[in-house]
């Protein structure tokens, strides 16, 4: 079946390009110097304007085109009508081009769950670490991830720890020639795009994990995987995105925190190339809409 006939695939579509919208009011924010920050329910759990202007442009911009999609958001946001500017209503075409897997080409509006993180790596964000940053926009079918996509606002930034915001002035940098910001997308059966798949070095066993929310037990079973580095940096879609580039070995976070928002989308980038993501038992996550 054409994918442009598919629900499924007309969702990517959409998905890919309203994360790129939300990547942009992500940008904006930074560059327009005012963040809006509120403790959500500890210093390490915040809110920014970003997470509220890019949740509410995704979630807008999907239940438009998509009437009859269950849409769960990480903010707990109050209804009110959505400023047009924030309304993507484009899809990428070259996702449209794409043969929809088989087993998921009858598939209903209604049948589909998206996990929505308008701002997955908020804490880094406010310190400057932009290039923590994602948009993490995950679709589940019968409590399964299988779509997703990811944009990067800030791929290609040149950025360090002694790296501050400064007010009223945007400081995101790329080198020469290079294109601020990326989108990687993926579809189980199909696979996974945007990106080039690299292995780690033969021979190191690199684990990545938190760099906010540590804990002694998080830190002893790190510890305990006798690794040859250890790599901490903010945001879950960011830590996936070490592990197919070949920067890190595995993700380790045995601690209560990840939410499905968190999870969804990377899973379904990191299935789609061979590897896997489970719980501290190693169960496959959950992803329906009451889970």
């Amino acid at each position: 079946m054409a994918s442009s006939n598919t629900v499924l695939m007309r969702l990517v579509a959409s998905a890919y390009s309203i994360a790129q919208k939300a990547g942009m009011i992500v940008r904006r924010v930074i560059a327009e110097g005012d963040l809006g920050i509120v403790e959500k329910t500890c210093a390490t759990d915040l809110q920014t304007k970003a997470d509220r202007l890019a949740q509410m442009s995704i979630c807008s911009s999907l239940a438009r085109k998509f009437p009859k999609l269950t849409i769960i958001g990480e903010e707990d946001l109050p209804s009110e009508e959505v400023d047009q500017e924030l309304i993507e209503d484009s899809q990428w075409e070259e996702i449209l081009k794409q043969p929809c897997p088989s087993q998921y080409s009858a598939i209903k509006e209604e049948d589909l769950v998206v996990w929505v993180d308008p701002l997955d790596g908020t804490k880094e964000y406010t310190e400057g670490l932009l290039d923590n940053v994602t948009v993490l926009i995950g679709i589940a079918y019968e409590g399964k991830a299988i779509a997703g996509v990811i944009n990067q606002p800030y791929y290609n930034y040149e950025n360090n720890e002694k790296q501050q915001l400064r007010e009223h002035r945007n400081e995101a940098k790329a080198g020469p020639d290079a294109v601020l910001g990326r989108t990687i997308w993926g579809v189980l059966g199909l696979g996974a795009f945007g990106f080039q798949l690299k292995e780690v070095p033969a021979g190191k066993h690199i684990i990545t994990t938190t760099r906010s929310h540590s804990n002694k037990l998080v830190t002893d079973c790190v510890a305990a995987m006798n690794p040859d580095a250890v790599l901490r940096v903010g945001g879950a879609g960011n830590k996936i995105i070490q592990l197919i580039e070949g920067k890190a070995s595995a993700y380790v976070f045995a601690s209560p925190g990840c939410k499905k928002w968190d999870t969804c989308a990377p899973e379904v980038i990191l299935h789609a190339v061979g590897g896997k993501l489970t719980d501290i038992h190693g169960n496959v996550l959950q992803y329906h809409k009451d889970t």
